[in-house]
């Protein structure tokens, strides 16, 4: 296999589902609460839209209790993700020689991430001792400070586990936990650093980023120091986690990701596979746009390419090579197909750029369309060259076969056009129809075509959609904290003013802001990037007279290709984890469609049309 790591923490291997029967016990309480929340937050509106016709206001306090249910989802799943090693870090840490060094960096990060994690369950006991004195209540009688809980309970657990994970020696271990001791103490006398200068611990930050501390307590721990710098308490930074709560299109993400984690369980993608090979395999490079097609399809619902290549690589690469086609193409084109799709309504980067910037969510999947075809159209076209130059299998086209593969397929075929068709005439709202395509998914899957044990499949797809959802949310929460000093601070105000001093041209500002993008997407995943980047970027593209839906269709347009980039794009690493190639050999592999891409993301730029030309037809500009 090839040199490489996961680019998540690392620390699945400690995990002990074999130990003593108290930890087991403890383990299989947290998947189940952990699941009930996630089922809980698919029934309501199930029941809301059922129940809405017949009752005027539908059910009480659903709305508020579905929010909440999102806090427990996200949190409960920071925990699992903790506990399996797949809570989000930067890629930088696989750069690093292996040996004293990246034992050297691993202790450091974890000890950041305990000491913050620390803070920040310090300061989420402060928030419910104020949530109960206030006595505010969710709905029908169900005080706030019950729910709030889950934040300390889960900022604690994910620190000991830190602490417990970083690996096989008690002196490890021990230096993690003087540094949670440290964070105790610190969140108790933040006074001393009123009016002391924030520059050691952006350097401190910084320095634990690269090392390879959970982004959550990156940017959390930079918004907790940089706060106790003016002598606010890290409470504060501890509030924002309860936003989560607040957000209306928040609920979607981890139910469409349940959706994509359920499709992946079953044998969709040979039934999707066989459709469109009937469809297009009488064309040059036919096996090769079948697989484009699918991996973006899946890409669509799961909202993390990783996931796509993982789940269908096993799959489609072997299909390409049985075709005919050469080993590097077939890599490189799954490499890149991976994350292809994220332009799609109603893709999660979408849902989460919308909340994050503001915009209006309509727009932005109407906006995306168009780009995300012409991004599918030009690595299909790549696939097309290939099967003239090799002369790969091609099938002959049967009326037949096409017909009958339509007849397989149809359940596969009608979830797209539930969700839109549900969301865009009005008849639902994005949770309800994230709650449907859920059931659909688990109906098609589960009880039609009964592609995975009825009970262990469910159980194992609601338990990774969980462990997924709980690494991107938890890092949203932290965000919060550090947006909010940014804009107490003016940071993008500071940041729009030395811009436009040196960048006086839009055209100029785009090369620019491409570049960058680039440069954050081999670095980071979408999820941490648009919390990150996208309330430094906003005001900047308004300055420079750029539609805001066209600002966020180049940002995620960025960041799939991002996900491309030598040395750290996370797809290089998830390929070479799952076709079992030299991750050099991946690097390889994926230049040439980066270089496409690259092309199509030009495009996108510069033509605005592409991201606006739908919105015009339709006189929503």
């Amino acid at each position: 296999m090839g040199s490489t790591e996961h680019p998540r923490t690392d620390v699945s291997q400690h995990s002990a589902p074999n130990g003593p029967s108290f930890l087991r016990f403890f383990h299989n309480a947290e998947d189940l609460i952990a699941a009930g929340a996630l089922v809980a937050m698919v029934l309501l509106p199930l029941a809301e839209i059922t129940i809405r016709p017949f009752i005027a206001g539908g059910i009480p306090g659903s709305i508020p209790f579905v929010q909440h249910l999102t806090l427990w989802v996200g949190f409960l799943g920071a925990t699992l993700a903790a506990r399996e090693g797949q809570l989000i870090a930067l890629a930088t840490g696989t750069l690093m020689p292996k040996g004293r060094v990246r034992t050297v960096a691993a202790v450091f990060a974890a000890m950041f991430g305990g000491a913050v994690s620390a803070i920040l369950a310090r300061g989420a006991v402060d928030v419910v001792l104020v949530e109960r004195d206030l006595g505010s209540e969710i709905a029908l009688g169900v005080p706030v400070w019950v729910v709030l809980l889950v934040l300390p309970f889960s900022f604690l657990l994910i620190a000991f586990r830190l602490m417990w994970h970083v690996g096989e020696s008690w002196s490890q271990r021990i230096l993690v936990a003087l540094g949670m001791v440290a964070g105790l103490w610190l969140s108790n006398s933040y006074d001393f650093l009123d009016g002391t200068s924030a520059w050691p611990w952006v350097l401190l930050v910084v320095a634990a980023a690269l090392a390879g501390a959970p982004i959550f307590t990156v940017l959390a721990g930079a918004g907790v120091f940089l706060y106790m710098t003016l002598f606010v308490p890290p409470a504060q930074v501890a509030l924002y986690a309860y936003d989560l709560a607040t957000e209306p299109l928040l609920p979607a993400i981890p139910l469409f990701t349940l959706t994509g984690c359920i499709l992946a369980q079953g044998r969709v993608s040979e039934r999707l596979l066989r459709l469109f090979r009937a469809l297009v395999g009488w064309m040059p490079g036919g096996t090769a746009v079948v697989c484009v097609v699918v991996c973006a399809f899946f890409t669509i619902f799961s909202g993390a390419s990783g996931v796509t290549i993982l789940a269908l690589g096993g799959l489609l690469l072997p299909a390409l090579l049985k075709d005919g086609y050469r080993d590097r193409f077939s890599v490189g084109l799954l490499t890149a197909s991976g994350s292809l799709g994220l332009l799609l309504p109603p893709a999660l980067p979408l849902i989460l750029y919308a909340v994050v910037a503001g915009v209006a969510l309509e727009d932005l999947f109407i906006g995306g369309i168009l780009p995300g075809f012409l991004l599918i159209g030009l690595v299909s076209v790549w696939g097309m060259r290939e099967g003239v130059i090799t002369g790969a299998g091609r099938r002959p086209f049967v009326t037949a076969e096409v017909w009958s593969a339509i007849w397989v397929a149809k359940w596969e075929l009608g979830l797209p056009i539930v969700v839109l068709v549900s969301y865009f005439s009005g008849w639902a709202t994005l949770v309800e129809v994230s709650a449907l395509a859920a059931l659909y998914a688990f109906v098609s899957t589960g009880l039609v075509h009964r592609d995975f044990p009825f009970l262990n499949g469910l159980r194992s797809a609601i338990t990774e959609s969980v462990v997924l959802v709980g690494g991107v949310l938890i890092i949203l929460a932290a965000a919060k904290g550090f947006t909010a000093y940014t804009l107490d601070a003016d940071l993008p105000f500071r940041l729009l003013e030395w811009t436009q001093s040196q960048i006086q041209s839009p055209l100029l500002f785009l090369l620019a802001l491409n570049i960058f993008l680039l440069l954050v997407g081999c670095l980071m995943d979408i999820f941490s990037a648009i919390f990150v980047v996208v309330p430094l970027i906003s005001a900047m593209g308004v300055a420079y007279g750029i539609d805001p839906i066209h600002l966020g269709i180049i940002f995620i347009a960025n960041l799939e290709l991002g996900y491309l980039t030598p040395p750290v794009g996370l797809n290089l690493f998830f390929a070479s984890y799952r076709f079992d190639r030299p991750i050099l050999h991946v690097y390889r592999a994926a230049l040439p469609v980066l270089l496409i891409l690259g092309l199509g993301v030009i495009l996108i730029t510069y033509v605005p049309w592409l991201s606006l030309g739908m919105l015009e037809l339709l006189g929503r500009r």
